[in-house]
């Protein structure tokens, strides 16, 4: 299906940006006849509230031939951007805000479709609706998770229930596509919709650093450490790790949770201090001797020190595309403790790897306390921990996209 193309006319790239405003595509593809490929999404790898999916996609997209692809990727612009950049060999195009850059990118497309070859709509709640101005020959469809539950927790009503009423009306326009995704949680929530299974790929998130050495592996804290690593969100449930260290106090049990990420002060105001007030249960920054320690934003260095030190992670989000944080920490030792939801429990192997409990702050407990008494478990799940989470590589990917591009051109 892509157009025919010379290899003896391939130009190799140069890091040079073209304003937006006065960029044309025969100017990115003049002298060019490799396989174009449009890749769409309301944020990208620089965009400010930049989390899991955009290093992902980042990472699949920087890793495509560059011998026999071209990328580009459009994405709306939130302030200090460049409208244009060139980043690992992907073009970056930025224009408008989520709302807008829908029209831009179709637009886009409409001016230059006789020279593009494919075009990647990544769905993340937003999406760019392609189904009704792309021919299905071209489309992929990216996605790391479903919605669902997430729109009433998130929003307030109706837009919540509109949403969610919305939902799988708007994800079967993409039935018929070409599908990559990163889970088998994922996967089979898409099948059940009427996607065709042998037509979905799975490209697995990774981590961006070699695995520690066991002899790397820091000791752990003297008082045991819980450790939440990523963002402030209401699906997350940081409240409820609060809530579990409660729990666990008046058990008379000893423990500190460590929140690691760019701090929200109303999340922390509305969320977290009422269960503080709950449970009695005192909250500090950093190097302070509360039982809720509020990291803020750490370095890559330092966020998998702490992760190491930490008697385990928990992640009790209601639902996930995977979860990095569970498989960066068991790559420096630490296993995870994780609600039984979509893509998390993949990233535990279902249990192999890490401890799955129910989706509430006392099964969360209780799955803690098993982490602190049980020991000859906990050395188990954390060497499983490690071996699952070593299988996860950025640079393993490329042969499964190598395979997924070939299956679309086939």
């Amino acid at each position: 299906m892509y157009r025919k193309y010379d290899m003896a006319a391939v130009q190799p790239e140069t890091g040079r940006g073209l304003g937006v405003r006065q960029m044309r595509y025969h100017d990115l593809l003049k002298s060019d006849s490799r396989v174009t490929i449009l890749a769409l999404s309301w944020r990208d790898i620089k965009s400010p509230t930049a989390g899991g999916a955009e290093v992902h996609t980042h990472e699949m997209l920087k890793r495509i031939d560059r011998a026999f692809y071209r990328v580009i990727h459009i994405a709306a612009r939130y302030g200090g951007e460049k409208e244009s950049e060139l980043i690992d060999g992907v073009q970056y195009l930025r224009k408008g805000n989520p709302a807008s850059v829908i029209w831009y990118a179709f637009s886009y497309y409409q001016r230059n479709r006789k020279k593009i070859d494919l075009v990647i709509d990544q769905c993340n709640t937003h999406r760019f609706f392609t189904p009704l101005w792309v021919p299905r020959k071209k489309r992929i469809f990216y996605i790391h998770q479903l919605t669902r539950e997430i729109w009433e927790i998130n929003l307030k009503f109706p837009w919540s229930k509109i949403g969610k009423w919305m939902e799988n009306g708007l994800l079967k326009l993409n039935r018929r596509d070409f599908v990559i995704t990163v889970s088998e949680s994922t996967k089979a929530e898409l099948t059940a919709l009427g996607y065709h299974a042998d037509k979905i790929t799975i490209i697995p998130n990774g981590i961006s650093f070699v695995p520690w050495q066991k002899e790397q592996w820091k000791a752990k804290e003297q008082v045991p450490a819980f450790v939440y690593a990523g963002r402030y969100a209401a699906y997350k449930g940081i409240d409820i790790a609060v809530e579990s260290i409660g729990i666990l106090k008046r058990r008379g049990i000893s423990a500190k949770l460590w929140v690691l990420g760019k701090a929200d002060r109303e999340y922390i105001k509305t969320h977290l201090l009422p269960v503080c007030r709950t449970y009695g249960i005192k909250m500090g920054k950093r190097d302070s001797a509360s039982e809720v320690i509020i990291w803020g934003y750490v370095s890559e260095q330092e966020k998998l020190e702490l992760l190491s030190r930490a008697k385990a992670l928990v992640f009790p989000s209601v639902r996930e595309g995977w979860g990095i944080p569970i498989t960066e920490a068991g790559a420096v030792g630490t296993p995870s403790v994780v609600f039984d939801s979509p893509g998390v429990r993949d990233a535990v192997d279902w249990g192999n790897a890490g401890y799955l409990c129910g989706c509430n702050s006392e099964s969360l407990a209780e799955e803690m306390e098993r982490v602190l008494q049980d020991e000859v478990l906990y050395e188990r799940k954390r060497e499983r921990a490690y071996a699952f989470s070593c299988r996860f590589l950025w640079d393993r990917n490329e042969e499964k996209i190598r395979k997924f591009l070939k299956q679309i051109g086939n």
